[in-house]
């Protein structure tokens, strides 16, 4: 489902995704976040995208010169608003990855929790991402550790239950897939896809499992 974030899954509603009672995923989502602010510099320009209401935005900006998210939530961009109020260096606006228009490149940009299976992103849209990051700069892609499945089905299971999304269809969920009824589906790039992906772009890179929850393929643009 192509608009699933912008149409169901958004503003608050996502924010109650991730407010989990599951100690391993609140772990999991904060060592993204500690990761990538370990290579953060106050210097630096930040782009975030898939940013929802704005939750990874306001950990970071104390950490950067300035960060602006994009998504494609309209209701998640007036939450997100609100949520950065008291940030002056962080900003969020409702814009498509598929149609990214900034007048300046930036030196980070980052695309978490599973962000470019969430967009649906060909080599053709990562290419497109790439040419926003200033020479010198790095683009940062996660997406789920195999090892993180039983972790993982149980978020998805408890966001089942608050409704956030349809019950999971058991008989076709497998192999990194999550299919829940009503059409939802949630794939995964694999340590090896993500290695694919870095030889393909032609510019330095690392695949680098975090915490057994994440892994990432971290870009260096020269």
């Amino acid at each position: 489902m192509d608009n699933y974030y912008a149409e169901k899954l958004n503003s608050k509603k996502l924010f109650q995704a991730y407010d989990t009672q599951i100690p391993r995923i609140k772990q999991y989502l904060q060592a993204e976040i500690d990761f990538v602010k370990g290579n953060l510099s106050n210097t630096q320009s930040v782009l975030e995208l898939g940013a929802g209401y704005g939750r990874i935005i306001r950990e970071l900006a104390p950490y950067c010169r300035s960060i602006v998210g994009i998504d494609i939530s309209l209701e998640s961009v007036e939450l997100g608003k609100e949520y950065l109020k008291d940030y002056p260096n962080a900003s969020i606006v409702a814009m498509d990855v598929h149609q990214i228009k900034f007048p300046k490149p930036f030196d980070v940009i980052l695309c978490l929790q599973n962000g470019l299976s969430a967009m649906r992103a060909d080599s053709t849209v990562i290419h497109k991402i790439l040419d926003k990051v200033a020479p010198g700069g790095t683009a940062y892609f996660s997406s789920y550790s195999t090892r993180f499945w039983d972790f993982r089905l149980k978020w998805f299971e408890e966001q089942a239950s608050k409704g956030l999304l349809g019950k999971i269809d058991y008989t076709k969920t497998k192999n990194g897939v999550i299919i829940c009824k009503g059409g939802f589906k949630a794939t995964i790039h694999s340590s090896e896809d993500l290695e694919k992906i870095g030889e393909e772009l032609g510019y330095p890179y690392q695949v680098q499992e975090v915490d057994e929850s994440s892994v990432f393929l971290i870009i260096h643009k020269t």
